[in-house]
């Protein structure tokens, strides 16, 4: 069986995914921020528990899921609940139990406590990198680009399979979601850079272009589900533009305050469904034939 592409480019579907991608991010903000108002310390972990539970069942799911649209969309989201029910919530519970101070300057809070905790998870990333680099094949550029380089032999290389689409959309939000963390963490921290360094400037910019060579790449691809996979690396590196941007009052982020501002973010809510609803249901998205 062999897979042909039999019609021109269309960034449509790169433009689709992307948009689908990039408004999960401030609505994720959204989800946490209220949650902690609303439910209070007393009931919100148990809320998180739940929301990362629910995530699990959408990746049980969508590892069963023959159809690879749906598969890749359950990845998605099943990871953006984990990460925010099980492991934002996770710092947030240890930092309030232990009482961390936030960060504050011009008496406001520039780093709330978690985000003040969470860069000690940094040996636990750079033991992930490790197994990524030297233990799977992997078709993330970043990776394959450094095996090349430096000829790594992978003896226990563990080949990628096609039916675990879920599994890798998974994974791989949450591992670049972490990573992009600890760097805007670490570039803000003061002991290190500081948000008005000339580092923080230049990983703000360099994301920027970098995010957009990767959206050049997203919109030549013709399969939605390799699309929104791709999708997600290109979102997460601009958003790093984005939070910098909030860091430097550049805007005022209506996410961090949905309740003030629930008009806007419940539009981002109602696109965001409409978009997933035109991209598992308009067949005109469909740009590959199967030949046997």
């Amino acid at each position: 069986m062999k897979i042909i592409n039999t019609k021109a480019n269309n960034p449509l579907i790169g433009i689709l995914s992307f948009l689908i991608v990039l408004f999960t991010m401030p609505l994720g903000h959204a989800v946490m921020i209220l949650m902690e108002k609303f439910l209070g310390h007393d009931y919100v972990f148990y809320a998180a528990a739940f929301l990362g539970i629910l995530g699990v069942v959408l990746l049980i799911y969508g590892i069963y899921n023959k159809k690879q649209t749906q598969a890749t969309l359950l990845g998605l989201f099943g990871g953006l609940f984990v990460w925010t029910g099980w492991i934002e919530f996770g710092f947030v519970y240890y930092a309030h139990r232990f009482a961390v101070a936030p960060l504050m300057q011009n008496g406001e809070i520039v780093t709330k406590p978690e985000y003040l905790i969470m860069p000690s998870s940094i040996s636990f990333l750079s033991v992930m990198m490790l197994y990524y680099l030297f233990g799977i094949k992997t078709a993330c550029p970043f990776f394959t680009w450094f095996q090349k380089l430096f000829k790594i032999n992978k003896k226990c290389e563990i080949p990628l399979n096609k039916k675990n689409t879920a599994l890798v959309t998974f994974i791989e939000l949450i591992f670049i979601l972490w990573a992009f963390y600890l760097v805007l963490l670490f570039a803000y921290d003061s002991n290190f850079f500081g948000d008005r360094h000339f580092v923080t400037y230049f990983i703000a910019f360099a994301s920027l272009f970098w995010s957009l060579y990767l959206f050049m790449n997203l919109i030549k691809i013709n399969n939605f589900s390799r699309a929104l996979k791709y999708a997600i690396p290109t979102v997460i590196i601009f958003w790093n533009f984005v939070e910098i941007l909030g860091r430097w009052n550049y805007f005022h982020e209506i996410w961090i305050e949905p309740h003030k501002y629930w008009l806007e973010t419940s539009m981002i809510l109602i696109v965001l469904l409409a978009l997933i609803v035109i991209g598992l249901f308009n067949r005109n998205l469909k740009k590959l034939v199967i030949q046997h």
